[in-house]
């Protein structure tokens, strides 16, 4: 077992559950399993219409929600006011004429860390190496979600899922209550968690990449446990000394 460590944040981000335009651009509340694979294909220069996302399919996602962060509608117009020629372009190579209205929906100020299990050491490298040097700019869920900097936490983690327990900053916006030595933190699994006594919530989500193709998109269908876990209170820290501590993490590896 190997994988990478992901941190994704920033001020916005946008995990679109719909595969075709529509005029209201949804998110859902996590880093979708599509979004998360097409940050890695652009990293590795694999463009929308090239397929071959089955080298992919050995890859598992598993997320630590540190904050959800805040749902925003942005009411957004395209074009408008002016002759069609210099309105917005329709797919078919003509002009749409009226304005373009869409709403487009963010989690802002949302926290993720995502462990991604590779099936093996080569796998890791060659992801670690995209990220390092990508093709096309990481982004979360939309171009205009610009992630904030550290991306890549781990590169060569043996057990990333265990790092999410133990190791990685968890960043927090409330304190926690007088006496409390841990803190519970919500994980979502791509496979039901081992131990029996621990409950979780299942999830049907349309977010497995078949294709990118911008005229033949297609998904389909997972089953996403959802799971309460109480992380060690000393993963946490003062907001202002959070930077400091995530890079340090990150260092860990590079000194090792």
């Amino acid at each position: 077992m190997s994988g990478l460590l992901l941190r994704l944040a920033g001020p916005l981000q946008s995990w679109g559950e719909r595969s075709a335009f529509t005029t209201i651009r949804d998110t859902a509340s996590f880093p979708t399993r599509s979004g998360l694979i097409g940050m890695l294909a652009a990293a590795e220069g694999i463009s929308r219409n090239q397929g071959g996302l089955e080298r992919y399919d050995g890859l598992r996602f598993t997320i630590r929600t540190d904050r959800p962060g805040h749902r925003l509608v942005d009411f957004h117009t395209v074009g408008g006011g002016q002759p069609k020629a210099r309105t917005a372009a329709t797919s078919g190579g003509s002009n749409k004429g009226a304005a373009v209205i869409t709403r487009r929906h963010y989690l802002s100020d949302a926290v993720f860390v995502v462990a991604v299990t590779t099936p093996d050491e080569k796998t890791a490298t060659r992801l670690a190496e995209a990220l390092d040097r990508p093709h096309w700019a990481p982004y979360l869920g939309r171009r205009s979600c610009v992630p904030d900097e550290p991306l890549v936490l781990r590169c060569h983690a043996p057990d990333p899922e265990e790092e999410l327990l133990t190791r990685v900053p968890l960043a927090r916006t409330t304190p926690p209550h007088h006496g409390e030595d841990t803190v519970g933190v919500e994980f979502l699994y791509e496979s039901a968690p081992e131990d029996p006594a621990q409950a979780a919530d299942t999830i049907d989500v349309t977010d497995i990449p078949l294709s990118f193709a911008q005229h033949a998109r297609a998904h389909g269908v997972r089953r996403l446990h959802r799971v309460t876990r109480q992380l060690p209170l000393g993963l946490t820290g003062p907001k202002s000394e959070l930077q400091d501590r995530l890079i340090e993490y990150a260092r860990t590896e590079e000194s090792a």
